[in-house]
């Protein structure tokens, strides 16, 4: 009769790790990289929505939301520089596509451009709450950080909705490529 092998506890992986899986070390750096490189992206879009539409009837409330996005985007530099976490190698390509994506909203219409804020918040709004999942109570300072930003970012995509977003040319189309491509961008952020 042969023996049954005994699994090594030693060879075991961690509880809640999956081999390929970053280190703890390696999902904070992500966290900060991603969440500096959307912050960034958010100011280009509002910038370039801005740059549109900024003396028209939303113009006030297109700065303030610029304004909230630049609060978390000094935020996030700061976390990058403290933790020695380098930016996205892409930044060159957020600061060209977030200033287009805002600005070619805006062009199509008011609507259009809010449109744009609801899906990109509502993608953040999933996604800043899938990050509070991996931090633990060490990283409480940014957590509460990152529930504060993901309040305003709610914030965003409530003004979106309550200024007729829903009712933008080929809403579900022009909602669908924009969360796309906002999920697309959180991946390649966080690992280039």
């Amino acid at each position: 009769m042969t023996a049954t092998p005994q699994p090594n506890p030693a060879a075991a992986p961690k509880r809640g790790f999956l081999p390929g899986d970053p280190t703890p070390r390696e999902r904070l750096a992500r966290i900060v990289r991603v969440d500096h490189a959307g912050e960034y992206g958010a100011k280009r879009i509002y910038e370039g929505q801005i740059a549109v539409m900024g003396k028209g009837r939303h113009g006030k409330t297109l700065r303030h939301m610029a304004e909230q996005e630049l609060e978390h985007l000094r935020y996030f530099e700061t976390q990058l520089n403290r933790r020695q976490v380098r930016p996205t190698l892409l930044q060159p390509l957020w600061h060209v596509t977030g200033f287009l994506l805002g600005a070619g909203t805006a062009l199509i219409g008011e609507r259009a451009a809010m449109a744009c804020t609801v899906a990109v918040e509502e993608v953040i709004e999933g996604h800043y709450e899938e990050q509070l999942k991996h931090l633990g109570p060490e990283e409480g300072e940014l957590k509460d950080s990152i529930l504060r930003f993901q309040a305003e970012e709610v914030a965003h995509r409530d003004i979106g909705l309550a200024n007729e977003a829903e009712q933008a040319p080929a809403y579900p189309v022009l909602s669908a490529a924009i969360k796309a491509g906002t999920r697309a961008v959180i991946w390649v952020a966080e690992r280039v």
